[in-house]
């Protein structure tokens, strides 16, 4: 009789290539006060917004990005200019590093003519094709699908750019999210997923209501490569993009990376927030807040105080002049109804 193999104690040799880990990126001086800049603008801008939303001089909804300012400065501080962003509804942060000037934004914000969209798309629907920037969009998921269609349309062009396509942890969970999934991988497109894991999707813990709440194996049954990253450190992100950039540009499909972050305020605007305790959001802020860990950072490299405080006047000088300017600008002619409604007459 046969003698059976004998079993091999040796561990199995991994069948896929996997991305390396990521280490946080080294910035030079001038980079970490540029990072800094960044955040800062987007959490200026946010809590004018929010006051804004207040007054009744923003409608609808409006989702914030506070605490969350590190994901967008860090991955996007990576990309060329032949990129595309696109994203969900929280998406006020990525315009602005778009390069989309801060007035133009907040005009969208107020429903006013000079806004990027003209006054018609509002804090959730803004977009802008020069900027490279595909919104903004309501339905939860939606963009995961529109991104891939951006994937393949730099695929299809050849210009060697990528589709960073943001989503939350709660649109991780939509089932539009896995057929994008299973097309990307399959045609080998251009594609970082990025999940931004807030922790809370709209008020639900994500321990709550996914089953595998590690989101960054989300790709795993589509051979997908997932990486996790500190979302609260803006050195880890630009790393983790690294990374993932150089994975996606050398032709091996998507790559997904989740971002562990924290948002400090509601869901929207008119969330109050009650699934979690005030202590538990300070507990963030103390520990692990971007902006005061980069300031931390910035201090090691010789910059005083003074220079740290220069730049939040003019940050603030800038905001408050985008407000003035989404205040008083005029609201668009009843006639802008009827433009931009089909892409070509027929």
């Amino acid at each position: 009789m046969a003698k059976a193999p004998a079993l091999s104690a040796e561990p199995a040799i991994p069948n896929r290539e996997r991305p390396s880990e990521p280490t946080p990126y080294q910035a030079t001086r001038d980079e970490l006060i540029a990072f800094y800049k960044e955040m800062l603008l987007i959490r200026r801008f946010e809590e004018k917004a929010g006051q804004l939303y207040g007054l009744g001089l923003i409608g609808g909804f409006c989702h914030l990005y506070i605490g969350q300012e590190a994901v967008a400065v860090g991955l996007q501080s990576a990309l060329s200019d032949k990129d595309s962003v696109i994203t969900g509804y929280r998406d006020h942060g990525h315009m602005l590093l778009c390069g989309i000037p801060p007035k133009d934004v907040m005009a969208e914000l107020t429903g006013r003519a000079a806004g990027i969209s003209k006054g018609k798309g509002g804090s959730m629907h803004m977009f802008s094709v020069e900027h490279k920037f595909y919104g903004g969009h309501g339905i939860v998921g939606a963009q995961v699908s529109l991104g891939t269609g951006l994937g393949f349309s730099h695929k299809y062009k050849n210009d060697g750019g990528v589709c960073l396509a943001y989503f939350g942890d709660g649109a991780s969970n939509q089932g539009q999210v896995y057929e994008s999934f299973n097309m990307a991988e399959l045609w080998k497109l251009p594609v970082i997923y990025v999940i931004e894991n807030n922790q809370y999707a709209m008020g639900t813990s994500v321990n709550r209501s996914s089953a595998e709440d590690q989101l960054y194996r989300r790709g795993e049954s589509f051979r997908i490569p997932g990486i996790q990253v500190d979302g609260m450190d803006v050195l880890a992100c630009r790393g983790a993009a690294e990374e993932a950039l150089a994975w996606v540009r050398a032709g091996k499909g998507p790559i997904i990376l989740e971002m562990k972050t924290y948002r400090y305020r509601g869901h929207s605007m008119s969330d109050p927030a009650k699934y979690r305790s005030r202590e538990e959001v300070q507990a963030v802020r103390e520990k692990s807040d971007p902006i005061e860990h980069i300031k931390k950072l910035l201090a090691e490299q010789g910059v005083k105080e003074d220079e740290l405080k220069q730049v939040e006047q003019d940050i603030r000088k800038q905001v408050n002049e985008a407000a003035d300017f989404a205040e008083s600008t005029p609201e668009p002619q009843a006639g802008e109804l009827y433009t931009d409604v089909l892409v070509e007459s027929y």
